[in-house]
Formats: C-alpha cells, structure tokens, sequence
C-alpha cells in the first residue's frame, strides 16, 4: 500500500520472512492473500511481482465506492438526530483533530489509516455491516492509487477540511450536501489518474 516494494518489483518468500523476523509460513499465507486480490501476481518460470497499479481497477474501484457511500452517507444524515450521538461525535472529533496533526507532520501511513477510519465510523452509523465488509475488500487498488496521490500532491490539509464540510453536513441531517460533499470529496482522483500515469509511466498498467 505505502509503495515501499513498488509496482513491478519481483519479492521473495525468503528474503521477506528474513526481512520481517518471521517465518515463511505467514509470509506465504500473506502472499496468497495479495494474489487473490490480485494486489500480487506470479510469473512462470521467474517468480512473484508486485503488480502494476491497473488504471481500470482504481476508476472502477473509485466508481463502486462512491455508488455505496453515496447512499449510506445520505442514510447517516437521516439518521444522526435518531440517536444519541455523545460518542460518535466524540471519535469524529477525535479522528479529525488527529487527521490534522498527521497532515502538519507529513505522516501518509498514518493519514490513510485516520482517512479509513473516518469512513468506515461514518458508514457505522448507516448500520450496513455487509457494506462495511465490501467497501473494506475493494480498498486495495484504490488506496495504492491514493497513496501515491497523497505522496505527490501532499494535500492532506485539503481532505480534511473535506472531511469536516462532510461531518457538518451529516449533523445537520443534510443528506444533499453530505452526498454533493462526498462526490467531490471522491471525485478528484478522475483527474488525478492521467496526472500520475505521466508521473509515473513505470507504475501503471492498461
């Protein structure tokens, strides 16, 4: 995800069970995961590599996901004023304020996994456990992109002042401007994708 063993870079059980301290065994169990998510391929004849981002997987991932988190945002705000919300509210506050603190260290890893958790805390409160597990799997291809996005553009300040435009929407049971905050909010990787493919040729495929 981070890019440390970059697009096209052939990796070996071996080197990375000795690398990580650990055996083969969680390293081969780890790798097989990776290639059914197709996140890993194998070669014949030469070994494993990891793949190039697919172009077509980021926009259809990108698609799909912003089709489910319409709908379950707009739910959020509908259902924000239903309950108690001390706590919810709480941990949004708390994911922001430590959005802000990553985004003024420059820390990628640790603003993707606040960015997630962001996310995932709002489609909790749409109560839609299996479209919690689905938005979950299809992560992969699109956080890569993302990664990279974040890395070249350095524009976390810019996603959670969307972040916040988004939670204030929700609170105010605006399911419209919660729903035309999250187009734009998911919508600039379109124009991000031909911009990085020129970056970095080496990184993309079809």
């Amino acid at each position: 995800m981070s890019l440390e063993l970059e697009p096209g870079q052939m990796i070996y059980e071996n080197e990375l069970a000795a690398s990580l301290g650990v055996s083969r065994t969680p390293v081969r169990e780890a790798i097989r995961s990776l290639m059914n998510e197709e996140l890993l391929e194998v070669l014949p004849q030469r070994g494993t590599r990891v793949a190039y981002i697919s172009e077509r997987k980021v926009l259809e991932a990108q698609a799909v996901r912003l089709l489910l988190e319409l709908g379950a945002f707009r739910i959020a705000a509908r259902n924000w004023n239903a309950a108690d919300r001390a706590v919810t509210r709480a941990m949004l506050d708390r994911l922001l304020q430590d959005q802000r603190k990553a985004a003024d260290t420059g820390d990628i890893s640790g603003f993707m996994r606040l960015d997630e958790e962001f996310h995932r805390t709002i489609l909790g409160i749409a109560g839609n456990a299996t479209l919690l597990g689905v938005v979950y799997f299809m992560r992969g291809h699109l956080n890569r992109f993302r990664y990279l996005a974040i890395r070249e553009y350095r524009h976390m300040h810019r996603v959670v002042e969307e972040h916040e435009r988004l939670y204030e929407a929700i609170r105010e049971g605006d399911e419209e401007n919660a729903a035309r905050h999250l187009e734009a909010h998911l919508g600039s990787i379109k124009r991000e994708v031909p911009e990085l493919r020129r970056a970095y040729p080496d990184y993309f495929i079809d």
